[in-house]
């Protein structure tokens, strides 16, 4: 179940970076309801889940050459602690959120298929897989296929979980989420992404030295 956990608390901390998908979500919770809300992120968790197999399938063919794990070691390394960074400058200037932008009326399918568009087309969501997925990999081999299965589990459980309670609170009066609480998930992003940060550099360390 560690693996699980470990692919929730990832997944987590890309939900808690108020991009395009979670502010698509708190539009649409707040001007259209609950459900549609939840459906525009039922369809970028599976948009994310599509990118973090694509990433591991990937990279797992280049893992071979040992040049390849050196980068993703470093590179993953430092990706993560600037991402960290990054997370605690938002905290000290939290992200204003646009809450007048229209919500064109849309079918209950047209919701999923555009929270997956948009969470595919999500720059920060490419790069974060593009890096962050690889660096994970290479800090996971030699787990079993049943392993891995446990941690994409994980990490679409997050995405729905977050989805779920984002929906909810934009439904109830989106203005919740005021400067104190996106100071709170930037805050919570920042240790997460910290926490991997260290644990993609202690593994890559005790495997390439």
């Amino acid at each position: 179940m560690l693996l699980f956990f470990s692919g929730f608390l990832l997944s987590l901390s890309l939900c808690l970076d108020l991009g395009i998908v979670n502010v698509a979500l708190l539009r649409s919770g707040l001007q259209r309801g609950f459900l549609p809300a939840l459906l525009i992120g039922v369809g970028s968790s599976f948009g994310d889940l599509f990118y973090a197999v694509l990433s591991m399938v990937g990279i797992s063919y280049l893992l071979e050459h040992r040049i390849v794990r050196w980068i993703l070691w470093l590179g993953g390394s430092a990706v993560l602690l600037w991402m960290s960074w990054q997370m605690v400058r938002e905290m000290r200037k939290p992200k204003e959120i646009d809450w007048q932008g229209d919500v064109p009326a849309r079918s209950l399918w047209k919701d999923f298929v555009w929270g997956a568009g948009l969470a595919l087309a999500s720059p920060s969501a490419i790069l974060w897989f593009a890096t962050i997925g690889g660096s994970v990999i290479a800090a996971s081999q030699g787990e079993t296929q049943t392993s891995l299965v446990l941690f994409f589990a994980g990490f679409f459980c997050a995405g729905l979980v977050w989805s779920a309670v984002i929906s909810y609170l934009a439904a109830k009066g989106g203005k919740l989420m005021g400067p104190g609480i996106i100071r709170g998930f930037s805050l919570a992003s920042a240790v997460l992404f910290f926490y991997f940060a260290c644990k993609v550099f202690y593994n890559g360390y005790h495997t390439l030295l």
